[in-house]
């Protein structure tokens, strides 16, 4: 009854958030990174499934993330060599 007077559903009322514990995946990540310092996401998460954790991939690369662990990547530069063509 009390819910309808606030006009909030009761399965809204009863809602329970959980609390994401991320510790796991922390040291997880950690523990790879000390051994493979440059590897990217992709190569961390497909060691972390052969590990046996079945995390989501977007949770794993949040964590990733605010761990600051993406890689800045450099691109080559490329050298032009310059080709004379007679007649032009």
């Amino acid at each position: 009854m009390s819910c309808a007077i606030v006009g909030l559903s009761r399965c809204a009322y009863y809602y329970q958030p959980k609390l994401l514990d991320d510790s796991v995946i922390i040291s997880v990540l950690n523990a790879i990174t000390d051994r493979h310092l440059r590897w990217g996401f992709p190569k961390f998460f497909n060691r972390i499934r052969k590990l046996g954790y079945q995390w989501n991939h977007k949770r794993v690369y949040r964590v990733y993330c605010e761990l600051k662990l993406t890689k800045i990547v450099q691109q080559k530069s490329r050298k032009f060599s310059m080709i004379k063509v007679k007649g032009i």
